[in-house]
């Protein structure tokens, strides 16, 4: 019993100093903080823009070849951004940012063509003003709007361009 009275004893000495130990309480504060910057994207790869078949001698002649084609940007969300399409590998002789002349070549030979804002193929998209986008953090898919202009003289094969696209923000 004098055993079990002397644990008693000593459970309850240490209950009473651990008691002791916490008896008072102090605050503080820990200020926490990140810093979110604008960050931008293209699509890995780009975009793709393929007009197909042009003939220059029925289809052609008179009208234009349209398409259309699409590249996705992403940007950080609330990110204003302007993007851009640069003149192509192959711009004609006075081809500038603000108005590009472009062309697909095959060798030596060349096929004007141009990019466009708007499906109406009204405003060309250049490499200076460009397309303002308002960002949501997540992809977004841009349409470019193409257009082969018509009644071009040019022998058979395969054409082609590179445009850079450029996202500033």
């Amino acid at each position: 019993m004098k055993a079990w009275r002397a644990a008693l004893l000593l459970f309850s000495g240490a209950a009473f100093f651990s008691a002791e130990a916490f008896a008072g309480t102090a605050t503080g504060t820990l200020t926490v903080s990140a810093t979110v910057s604008s960050s931008c994207a293209v699509s890995s790869g780009g975009g793709t823009l393929s007009f197909g078949a042009y003939d220059p001698v029925n289809a052609n002649a008179n009208t234009a070849l349209t398409q259309s084609g699409t590249f996705q940007v992403q940007c950080t969300n609330g990110t204003t951004a302007t993007i851009l399409l640069g003149q192509g590998s192959n711009p004609s002789s006075g081809s500038t940012d603000a108005l590009p002349l472009r062309n697909m070549t095959n060798g030596n030979s060349t096929l004007q063509y141009q990019l466009y804002t708007t499906a109406g193929r009204t405003v060309v998209w250049d490499n200076a003003i460009g397309v303002s986008q308002l960002a949501t953090g997540m992809a977004q898919t841009i349409t470019v709007y193409g257009s082969v202009l018509a009644g071009q003289n040019v022998p058979p094969g395969n054409y082609t361009d590179v445009v850079v696209i450029s996202v500033n923000y």
